[in-house]
């Protein structure tokens, strides 16, 4: 294995628990080269293999984890080599929403806390007595907490005022005791670096040995007993605002706006299904022009608010929009760079959902139709940039490669309204169409602001796309 040298790995499935969406089969990139419809992944009877599967996983689960320091996670190979701490949710088959949470418990979730907005994440989230937030061998994991559906972005800012609070509790604590502890040992801790996670491994060391010294002195130093109450806050923690568009969009948009316009350091995941999916697909703001859903059975007559550019506006938010099924290198830079950027952050995810009328075992390569369409552009904005002398803001993905029609049609919230009003249909997809092209017209112009002028063509599209997909000249496509 590339990184572990004379060492083999395991790709263990729990049969039980499979639901059969088929969605890692149509994501599988591996084909055999000597039978073209067998892949690495197939889906079999789960019947007769139950039995087999239970010794292999007892096998499996006694089996060593990686050591998360020596692993390269800058790409998508290297990232399945880190155990996720999110497994088993009780969510639709293939939904679209589990696998950014999966991602983000194998970044962060050793040292995570989870502000969850009540929707269908919650649901599957905190379904209790089971849970599908775990743990590591090391019993850490992530800390998760449900709040009400308006005022969920106030409730993670408390985590973070909370973890503020308890660092500056600690540092105190820790200075107070130099003197007993060593100024050096002190300095280090209070000063180590926590971006890389060999950073962050080597703090967890510094504070095991600094609790191994406390517990010596806690029977007769009341400063040593308080700090260690609070001394795994001296390991940075990772602030996570959870929900959907029904939240973010709506009902909670108001203290959403308010959070990121604090400059707390808090990271916002927007799981956008652009409907008000946990109770039974109705339009929110998020819902596209021309789609059918509940209270807007005619189709839905005004775009989708971009809540990306409000973010944006600000200057300092970190603002991301994603789409796994397109990109998946692109995600997970996304989540990487929201994470450490010190300030607030917003990412867009596309999920794909059952409210949207499709065969979910395909919603990754309907993920990657709704970006070659130029209706979901990649993007991300890290005000930090400025600071290299480069644009804050990067378009990820190509220029429209197929008309908006093309990924639309394929989902039964557009062809219901073909069906039933077809006059009215035809005229909301061209101003769909419309709507698109324009969008990403302003993305792009925006791009090219505080960089250099390209004097390469603008007519047409890069080579390098989130698909397949023959590059046209930039307008209006029917």
């Amino acid at each position: 294995m590339l990184g572990y040298p004379d060492v083999r790995f395991t790709l263990q499935f729990y049969v039980e628990d499979c639901t059969g969406c088929g969605l890692c089969v149509e994501s599988c990139p591996a084909l055999s080269t000597v039978d073209p419809g067998v892949k690495a992944i197939n889906l079999e009877p789960k019947a007769p293999l139950v039995n087999a599967e239970r010794a292999n996983i007892s096998f499996f689960e006694h089996l060593p984890v990686n050591d998360r320091a020596r692993v390269d996670f800058a790409n998508v190979r290297g990232l399945q080599f880190l155990e996720p701490l999110f497994e088993f949710p009780g969510a639709c088959a293939g939904c679209g929403e589990t696998p950014y949470l999966k991602l983000l418990s194998q970044l962060f979730g050793d040292r995570m806390l989870v502000a969850n907005a009540t929707g269908c994440s919650s649901i599957y989230g905190g379904n209790l007595p089971v849970t599908p937030w775990s743990k590591n061998q090391e019993g850490r994991g992530p800390a998760w907490s449900n709040s009400l559906f308006e005022d969920d972005a106030e409730f993670g800012l408390g985590f973070r005022l909370a973890a503020d609070k308890h660092y500056d509790l600690a540092t105190v604590r820790l200075r107070s005791l130099s003197s007993e502890l060593g100024e050096t040992f002190v300095n280090d801790i209070i000063t180590a670096p926590q971006v890389q996670e060999s950073e962050i491994r080597a703090q967890r060391v510094r504070i095991a040995e600094l609790k191994t010294k406390l517990l010596k002195l806690a029977d007769r130093n009341d400063a040593a007993r308080d700090l260690l109450s609070v001394v795994d806050h001296l390991v940075r923690r990772s602030i996570w605002i959870v929900g959907g568009d029904g939240w973010a969009y709506d009902i909670g948009y108001g203290g959403l706006d308010h959070v990121l316009a604090t400059g707390r350091n808090v990271n916002v995941l927007v799981l956008d299904t652009e409907v008000y999916s946990n109770t039974g697909g109705q339009a929110s703001k998020a819902t596209p022009l021309g789609a059918v859903a509940k209270f807007a059975a005619a189709g839905k007559r005004v775009a989708r608010k971009d809540l990306a550019l409000q973010a944006i506006a600000y200057g300092n938010v970190y603002v991301a929009q994603v789409a796994m099924g397109a990109n998946p290198q692109q995600t997970l830079q996304a989540f990487r760079e929201a994470e450490a950027y010190v300030g607030p952050s917003l990412i867009l995810a596309y999920s794909h959902c059952i409210a949207h009328g499709i065969d979910m075992r395909y919603g990754m390569k309907q993920q990657d139709l709704a970006v070659a369409s130029g209706y979901w552009p990649l993007f991300r904005y890290d005000p930090d940039m400025r600071k290299v002398g480069e644009s804050p803001f990067r378009l990820d993905s190509s220029r429209p490669t197929i008309p908006f029609k093309e990924y639309a049609y394929n989902e039964l919230r557009y062809q219901s309204l073909a069906l039933s009003r077809p006059v009215e249909a035809k005229e909301l997809l061209r101003q769909a169409q419309a709507d698109v092209t324009e969008k990403y017209r302003t993305y792009e112009e925006f791009a090219k602001l505080g960089s250099r002028p390209d004097t390469r063509s603008s007519n047409y599209s890069s080579s390098k796309g989130s698909g397949n997909h023959e590059a046209r000249p930039l307008k209006e496509q029917r």
